[in-house]
C-alpha cells in the first residue's frame, strides 16, 4: 500500500469518524430528549435539546474539515481541489459559527461573561 492510499484511508475513517458523532450525538439527545421532555419546565427540554444537538453536529463538522484537508492536501493537491476544499471549508466554518451561536447563545469568540439568557 503506497503512501497516498494510507493517507486517503486515514481522511475517509477521520470524515466517518465525523458522520458517526452526528448520528450518535443526534440519537443520544434525541433519547433524552424524549425521557425528559415532560420533566423539565416548559420550553427548557426543546431548548436544552437543540444546544446538544448543535454540539454534536459542530463536533461533527470539525472531523468532517480535518478528513477533506487530509485527503485534498496530500492526495489530491491540484489548485483545482484546493480551490474546492477552501470553499468547502467555507461552507462548514459558516455552519459551526451559526450552530455555536444557537447552541450557546453567544458568538465563539466572546466569553462566558457576556452571555445572557
Amino acid at each position: 500500500m503506497q503512501f497516498t492510499e494510507i493517507i486517503s484511508l486515514a481522511g475517509y475513517a477521520i470524515e466517518a469518524v465525523g458522520v458517526l458523532v452526528i448520528v450518535v450525538g443526534s440519537c443520544i439527545c434525541s433519547v433524552v430528549f424524549v425521557r425528559t421532555f415532560r420533566q423539565l419546565p416548559e420550553g427548557s427540554a426543546y431548548r436544552t435539546y437543540r444546544q446538544q444537538l448543535g454540539r454534536s453536529i459542530i463536533l461533527g463538522l470539525e472531523f468532517l474539515i480535518a478528513g477533506d484537508i487530509i485527503r485534498t492536501v496530500v492526495v489530491a493537491d491540484t489548485l483545482e481541489n484546493v480551490a474546492i476544499l477552501g470553499l468547502i471549508i467555507l461552507i462548514r466554518s459558516f455552519l459551526s459559527v451559526t450552530l455555536h451561536l444557537e447552541a450557546e447563545g453567544r458568538w465563539p469568540w466572546q466569553t462566558e461573561q457576556f452571555h445572557t439568557k
